[in-house]
């Protein structure tokens, strides 16, 4: 039953296209969508009933507003823009960046070709997604003989080895006309495209000739070149007729869920798939299209030259807000790769309510638990935080955040503390305002979600530090809770409220197991932290201790070979091709034997 202030704003409602925003009772933003006709979009979440995440999501919504567009598309394009803002709770689908690489040829007077996770608008070309990283690190070593580029660092005033191997166009001691770059990048665009058959029958009639004039070793390289094209470029099927950049996507949708099936389509072959799953909150058609249009405002994903969708999307306005054609396969070849694309995405659904049954009493119902304990309302998001430091050095602090019962490691982070004087009780003090109040003023400055309760590893003296920082600097209201352990160091009870109360949960019960398990996985990431950087900083004083090596080449090395084994296992030279001379490469060497 929407209260009286929801049903005056109802009456309020236009009819026309924009975006709407459902707020919880703190004035949270909990949900951003979007309508052709914003009366009847917003009507109807109050005025029928529903189920599951779609009656979950309304029962938390005490007041809404909305942004009236000129267009469906604007509609599309505010929506999209306001859920990055907000990130929120019900509209979170994708996590930021899939990991897929890409192959990359940048944007320079001197190009070169590299490995990139991170799609950027620069002018480059981008290829892929690729199944895995070594496949593509496999292309580029594979470009990198057949067709040079920039290998090296640039103009040093001699041919660099890798020039002397072919391997570089030799920037490294001359101006390389464009021409010459842009005859390669070509060859290489056709190559990623799929276009192997001539660079095939090219490197045949090298292998000939090369075993023609007793050039063994050469014809056995260029044979292993010609292998891998087969065993790697090709391996996979083809499946079109024509060599289109294109994505799949379709979706199967029951029990208020939907399973979305991606098929990246690159050289007229499946060369990656990706799969998400996710509880509704509108209708199928415009969960999906909002999904599609998040897809792609993601970094991490290149426009295809088409995309195909099921029917009954509104494909002119996608295609108009992504600037590529979408489109509906009736028939033939791509209709087989849509129906494939749905029967995986119901696949994925069926397997994933099977271990809903099995799970959701140690995940959801132990969340509910312990703010049942607390005496607060429901509450999806929990962050946990906890301290490191040996005798006040090195203090660092971790924060894990556990959504729904589950642990959420991609919004994990890490703090290095300033090192602060005085007793245990102080560092402890200084080192908790430190990090909440860092935290909190980054979710403030990015818009961002603040978590339903934080709890601290410790006990009234980091409780109150938080309380002070959240209410009197951030003006914030988030419930604050202290993990108590017992004299065995395990997790016993909590503490809440004003008088920071002990609250007892039932040992065997699952509200109990979960709070050890954030306790456990905070001071684990905490600990593992704080050794990282212990090691880390014993390794970069040892350096320091070498005559010619600074920070930057400190940097360099520890970026380079990671540990004290690594470097000394290394050889001058490859330490020279760090940019390191001669000189400190050789003191550096000795240094690090003698100890």
């Amino acid at each position: 039953m929407a209260s009286a202030h929801i049903e005056h704003k109802l009456a309020l409602l236009p009819d026309l296209p924009g975006s709407y925003q459902m707020k919880d009772i703190n004035g949270k933003i909990i949900y951003v969508g979007k309508a052709k006709n914003l009366k009847n979009r917003v009507r109807s979440y109050f005025k029928s009933s529903h189920e599951g995440k779609v009656a979950k999501m309304v029962s938390e919504v005490a007041d809404f507003d909305y942004i009236v567009t000129s267009s469906d598309k604007e509609a599309f394009l505010l929506e999209i823009t306001l859920i990055q803002k907000w990130q929120p709770f019900y509209n979170i689908k994708l996590k930021k960046g899939t990991g897929y690489p890409y192959i990359k040829i940048t944007n320079e007077r001197d190009p070169k070709i590299e490995l990139t996770g991170d799609v950027k608008k620069d002018g480059a070309y981008y290829f892929g997604p690729y199944p895995n990283v070594y496949a593509a690190q496999e292309t580029i070593h594979f470009l990198e003989k057949v067709y040079p580029l920039r290998r090296c660092n640039g103009y040093q005033g001699r041919p660099c080895l890798y020039y002397h191997m072919g391997q570089c166009l030799g920037a490294c001691w001359r101006t390389v006309p464009k021409e010459e770059y842009d005859k390669q990048i070509t060859k290489i665009r056709s190559f990623l495209d799929g276009n192997t058959g001539r660079v095939k029958q090219e490197l045949t009639h090298k292998m000939q000739e090369a075993a023609k004039n007793l050039e063994f070793e050469r014809a056995a390289e260029l044979r292993d070149q010609l292998h891998y094209i087969e065993a790697t470029v090709e391996k996979q099927k083809i499946i079109s007729n024509d060599k289109t950049q294109r994505d799949v996507f379709n979706f199967y949708m029951d029990k208020g869920w939907m399973s979305v099936q991606i098929f990246f389509i690159r050289q007229a072959r499946l060369m990656k798939r990706e799969s998400r799953l996710f509880a509704i909150t509108t209708t199928a058609n415009e969960e999906f299209e909002t999904f599609i249009m998040q897809f792609y405002n993601r970094k991490n994903n290149v426009l295809p030259k088409e995309i195909l969708v099921p029917a009954g999307l509104d494909n002119d306005v996608l295609a108009q807000v992504l600037g590529v054609p979408v489109r509906t396969p009736q028939r033939g070849e791509k209709r087989s790769l849509m129906d494939l694309a749905k029967k995986n995405a119901k696949i994925k659904l069926d397997e994933k309510f099977r271990l809903l049954e099995l799970d959701n009493r140690t995940t959801v119902g132990a969340q509910e638990e312990i703010f049942k304990a607390l005496g607060l309302k429901y509450g999806h998001v929990i962050e946990a935080f906890d301290h490191s430091h040996i005798q006040g050095t090195n203090p660092v602090s971790a924060m894990v955040q556990f959504v729904d019962g589950r642990a959420e490691k991609s919004n994990y982070r890490k703090y290095k503390l300033a090192e602060a004087e005085g007793n245990h009780s102080a560092d402890e003090e200084a080192n908790t305002r430190e990090v909440i109040r860092r935290r909190y003023t980054r979710l403030l400055k990015e818009h961002a979600s603040m978590p339903d309760l934080i709890l601290m590893d410790g006990g009234e003296l980091e409780m109150n530090a938080v309380k002070d920082v959240l209410e009197n600097e951030l003006s914030l209201n988030i419930p604050v809770a202290g993990m108590v352990k017992n004299d065995k160091h395990r997790t016993a009870r909590l503490l809440y409220g004003d008088l920071d109360q002990p609250i007892d949960l039932d040992p065997h019960s699952q509200g109990f197991y979960l709070l050890t398990r954030i306790q456990d996985e905070v001071h684990r990431f905490a600990i593992t932290f704080h050794r990282q950087l212990r090691n880390k900083n014993s390794l970069a004083s040892k350096l320091e201790m070498i005559q010619g090596v600074g920070p930057k080449t400190r940097t360099k090395l520890l970026r380079q070979f990671k540990t004290i084994n690594h470097i000394k296992e290394a050889s001058v030279e490859d330490i020279q091709k760090l940019g390191i001379s001669k000189s400190v490469a050789q003191a550096i060497k000795v240094s690090l034997q003698a100890q």
